[in-house]
């Protein structure tokens, strides 16, 4: 498996989005419980994915439903601790609990917000205002870049995979699909938000590779274009 690639955008990092999601699509249970998708050969590789980036990115639902700490589990890669990815929540309205992990100091955090909020967050963490009412990704990118990010990861979930894919702001996108078959109404699936209503509204993908992994699989694909699809 490749490391995630260098930053080649003059501004935005190089953004990788990976996610684990059921055979149809969904990334949990009914109302956004946590399911627990990837195999050990899974954790392993997101493991190796989040020790090559500089930051690694979740929206504010992940963290309130899933308490994540975006940590390196360096003991799944058999390696000694090494240097910690910044964490980077994205939080229009400044709904991250005051006892998220992500909030506990133990690496460096950056929380996207807009202007509407009002919320203060502990010392240590840093603030970045993106947009007016809601975090606009584009230029939360842009200033992440500035930071020094060349590398983002994106974990999730729904509306931010959605938001990044459907805007063209990733350069890769792996999905590991667990052999499990969720369905239901409520459970979320990869990609949420408005609709699609003809095919100009599908965000057009191309297959690079699929791997076999654990009891799963891991399908990678890149951006393409509309006549790819043709």
């Amino acid at each position: 498996m490749p490391d995630p690639p260098e930053a080649e955008h003059a501004v935005r990092p190089a953004v990788w989005v990976n996610c684990a999601v059921s055979v149809d699509g969904r990334l949990a249970y009914a109302g956004g419980r946590r399911a627990r998708l990837s195999s050990a050969e899974d954790l392993q590789r997101v493991q190796k994915l989040r020790a090559n980036s500089d930051a690694i990115l979740v929206g504010v639902g992940t963290v309130i439903h899933d308490d994540p700490s975006l940590r390196v589990h360096w003991d799944l890669l058999g390696q000694p601790p090494g240097r910690s990815p910044t964490r980077v929540i994205v939080d229009s309205s400044g709904r991250t609990p005051s006892t998220a992990r992500v909030l506990d100091g133990s690496a460096p955090t950056i929380v996207a917000t807009s202007e509407r909020c009002s919320r203060t967050f502990p010392s240590g963490i840093e603030v970045v205002v993106a947009g007016a009412t809601r975090v606009d990704l584009a230029k939360l990118f842009l200033r992440l870049h500035e930071l020094g990010v060349r590398r983002l990861m994106v974990e999730g979930g729904g509306e931010i995979l959605a938001s990044v894919l459907r805007g063209g702001l990733y350069d890769r996108l792996t999905i590991y699909y667990a052999p499990v078959l969720i369905g239901g109404v409520s459970a979320p699936p990869l990609a949420r938000g408005d609709d699609p209503v003809d095919p100009e509204s599908v965000t057009p993908l191309r297959l690079v590779s699929i791997e076999p992994t654990g009891e799963g699989y891991v399908a990678t694909y890149v951006p393409a274009t509309r006549t790819e699809l043709q």
